[in-house]
């Protein structure tokens, strides 16, 4: 798994790209935790990259909805690819996360 974190247009945005799994949600986890200490509000997680998700990497995501939720921040997801898509669908993410087709749309969607 990689990941890369860019700012654009005030929101942090990290793309994950490879598996985000049992073996890498600690590395995810503590990427996000950095940009939760830094007090940044608006975070978009670009998934087109992404081959797979695991429990463990729903846990990570979640918590930082959860986190900044309770700070009145935003969260949002986009680029999904059809399989993770599912997954998010199956465990009924997609109801409590937004998700958008694009990174732009997603920017959209923070401001």
């Amino acid at each position: 798994m990689r990941i890369a974190k860019v700012e654009k247009e005030g929101v942090v945005c990290l793309k994950i790209d490879g598996r985000l799994d049992a073996k890498t949600a600690l590395q995810a986890e503590t990427t996000v935790k950095e940009v939760l200490k830094e007090g940044r509000l608006l975070l978009l997680f670009d998934l087109s990259g992404m081959d797979y998700i695991s429990s463990a990497g729903l846990r990570v995501i979640l918590m930082a909805v959860k986190e900044l939720r309770s700070k009145k921040g935003k969260v949002a997801l986009c680029a999904l690819t059809p399989y993770v898509k599912e997954i998010f669908d199956v465990s009924n993410f997609s109801s409590i996360i937004p998700i958008t087709d694009t990174v732009e749309t997603g920017l959209q969607q923070m401001r």
